[in-house]
């Protein structure tokens, strides 16, 4: 049985016409942001079918990774790198925009980032089950560890504490957008077929690191084998088989999607965006937190999700943008 369609505008009384030909004009005005920024800097790509989620043993069930379907997408435009510290700042600058992070008052920060003997004075509490995370007063874009901490020497790492609405924020001033789950995943394969990685099945090939992730115990050894410790510039290590630049590790990264682990089995299949609303927004890629032993979403169908307010020193964006 199928889904009955709305009445067309024309036949809608009064009212509900007019709310109809308002959501019209929203969505091209939409339409037309998205298409106004410049594409320096981005990668265009064809669109096209891909085989989309994951059923590895790997995956962890409560996210709706799978099943694996064909999804198709669009051709459209895509970041070759997170947005930076440095472009952010320029957002800023021009805007006077104040982040959430700001507003709060305070973000997360991954206790390993704070020195120990500063944890006493900026800490303010911790979270239930997952210590590492501590929250810190004063934390933010431009103070990513709390008061006394900058940027200056990162403006080429990925700009962090953005919340959702951050990153839309700065997508629309860009004349850009945030990618769909669907358009990041199939710009993450970089054309491998159902690979675990944007480079293939094997983590390390020939011991190299291509991403930055946890090595060590989590959470309390790190070894930094990768290189890094925290964040990374933007990019750091060999781009995949489209030209982009850490799509697993880093920083998460904010897509337009509500997030639902069901959702998608009976969505459509032809350019998916999520649900109509939700509660989480969904995050993509992992971090340089992530690690086999509890957290191993740094697989290209991997997905978790966070509140459109949530900021932590973990959490970045990349924009993209129509053709």
């Amino acid at each position: 049985m199928t889904e009955p369609k709305p009445p067309s505008p024309c036949c809608v009384p009064g009212k509900h016409r007019a709310a109809i030909l308002t959501e019209s004009r929203r969505t091209t005005a939409e339409r037309i942001r998205a298409t106004s920024g410049s594409t320096e800097g981005m990668i265009p790509l064809d669109g096209g079918p891909f085989l989309m989620g994951s059923e590895s043993a790997a995956s962890f069930p409560a996210d709706g990774e799978g099943p694996v379907r064909e999804v198709t997408v669009a051709p459209f435009y895509l970041d070759r790198h997170a947005v930076t510290k440095d472009q952010f700042r320029e957002f800023v600058r021009m805007t006077g925009y104040v982040t959430e992070a700001e507003r709060f008052g305070w973000s997360f920060v991954f206790i390993g980032q704070i020195a120990p003997e500063e944890r006493g004075r900026r800490i303010s509490g911790q979270v239930h089950g997952a210590d590492w995370w501590s929250r810190v007063e004063g934390a933010h874009w431009t103070n990513p560890e709390g008061p006394g901490s900058a940027i200056a020497e990162r403006l080429d790492h990925p700009v962090t504490h953005v919340s959702w609405n951050d990153a839309a924020a700065y997508s629309q001033w860009a004349g850009k957008r945030l990618p769909t789950e669907a358009e990041w995943e199939f710009a993450a394969r970089g054309g491998l077929r159902q690979k675990q990685y944007p480079w293939g099945d094997e983590l390390t090939p020939d011991g190299h690191h291509l991403c930055n992730i946890w090595q060590g115990e989590f959470p309390v050894i790190n070894t930094a084998e990768d290189g890094y410790a925290f964040t990374a510039p933007v990019d750091a290590y060999q781009p995949n088989g489209f030209g982009f630049h850490n799509m697993s590790g880093n920083v998460w990264e904010w897509c337009g999607d509500w997030f639902d682990p069901s959702f998608h089995i009976f969505a459509t299949r032809v350019n998916p965006a999520g649900p109509a609303n939700g509660v989480q927004k969904v995050n993509r890629g992992g971090s340089f937190l992530c690690h086999a032993s509890y957290c191993n979403r740094y697989r290209v169908a991997a997905r978790t999700a966070n509140t459109p307010d949530s900021s932590a020193s973990h959490l970045g964006f990349r924009c993209a943008r129509d053709v």
